[in-house]
């Protein structure tokens, strides 16, 4: 399967899909209709650098802009990985808002659509995230644990509709508050009213396993969720952080299972976007890490080929992204038929993070 035939398609649906879902809203309707148009130009851009610069840009970049974060989630693995500290706490070091600007406007220059931004908490980080949405070309997932957001906060998504609020969730109330703390899936509610009430357009983001999956899949479920504003749902597999764990990742039977299942629920529910990752990858010959599909950039601006695989020999902030992009250790991983490596779980690297660490020497 050619990848970026596939991958420009995608996107062409997903904005197509999310163009219907706002005709109701003139004012999201002109936007969507605005940024398709852009996405177009973007594609081209793409081709453009492959031809030019024998350059393959990927359409999705990850960010971890953040590293503060006002919550302590079970199992966290920005917590677990460094990148996340308690608030007060110093962590990594952190690029500053023009950094963050300049990196996303050589990246949109280029030709990337979306740049998910995670953290630690983003919303921590107003400074930055005031930056980086006048990056007009792209749009901005934001990751975020929903209890931050405010009246200040939704004027700042009025005034900024290429900055998207994600709400991290685990499934219902209960086993919502048993991972995250008791009371912030009322607090995530509130925030979708809210957001519901000003007629925005948000998501909500959540990590499956295999003890969870079928109940977030339920086509209820999903209705609930649409039915409280939520117009895109991306369903992230979980990623083990130690053996005592690795149950709750799936195997090839649960990532069939799970495609399934979407795939119904795209032909029964057609009002809301469903999306996975990593999903099958086996379909599109491998792992879309390392710049294939995606790359993660980490809070010091460290080029990392997925953010369950935090290894760098390259920061964008001091090459540029065309030169991070042609990192030695990503053309290892892709040299190295990395792509190839069985897909067992929430992410292909970190079932192979000895071989990747290798690699850096």
């Amino acid at each position: 399967m050619d990848l970026s035939k596939y991958m420009a398609e995608s996107i062409r649906n997903i904005m197509a899909k999310a163009y219907l879902n706002v005709l109701s809203n003139p004012r999201e309707a002109r936007f969507a209709h605005r940024m398709q148009k852009l996405f177009t130009a973007s594609e081209k851009r793409r081709a453009q650098v492959l031809e030019q610069e024998n350059i393959e840009v990927p359409p999705f970049l990850i960010a971890s802009i953040a590293t503060a974060c006002n919550l302590q989630c079970k199992g966290c693995y920005a917590r677990k990985n460094g990148i996340a500290t308690a608030m007060g706490e110093s962590g990594k070091k952190t690029l500053n808002p023009q950094q963050w600007q300049a990196i996303f406007r050589e990246a949109a220059d280029m030709g990337v659509n979306f740049a998910l931004l995670a953290g630690g908490e983003p919303l921590t980080r107003r400074d930055l995230l005031e930056q980086i949405a006048h990056v007009e070309e792209m749009i901005f997932p934001i990751f975020t644990n929903g209890t931050m957001l405010g009246e200040s906060y939704l004027t700042f998504f009025k005034e900024h509709m290429n900055m998207v609020p994600i709400f991290s969730l685990e499934g219902d109330l209960e086993q919502t508050d048993n991972r995250r703390g008791k009371g912030v899936y009322r607090l995530v509610e509130q925030s979708m009213q809210r957001l519901k009430e000003a007629k925005l357009f948000f998501g909500s983001s959540i990590t499956v396993t295999t003890e969870n999956y079928l109940a977030v899949t339920d086509p209820d479920y999903v209705r609930q969720l649409r039915d409280k504003g939520c117009k895109l749902i991306f369903y992230v597999e979980y990623v083990p952080l130690d053996e005592s764990t690795a149950h709750l990742a799936f195997a090839d039977e649960h990532v069939a299972a799970m495609e399934q299942r979407l795939e119904q629920l795209r032909n029964d529910i057609g009002d809301i976007i469903l999306l996975s990752f990593p999903g099958d990858e086996k379909a599109l010959g491998g792992c879309l890490a390392a710049g294939r599909g995606f790359f993660h950039i980490g809070p010091d601006g460290a080029a990392e080929p997925c953010p369950f695989s935090p290894y760098s020999d390259s920061n964008v902030a001091t090459l540029g992204l065309r030169k991070a992009m042609q990192s030695p250790l990503f053309q290892h991983i892709r040299d190295a038929r990395a792509l190839g490596w069985e897909h067992t779980g929430g992410c292909t690297l970190f079932e192979h993070k000895e071989e990747v660490a290798a690699m850096l020497n």
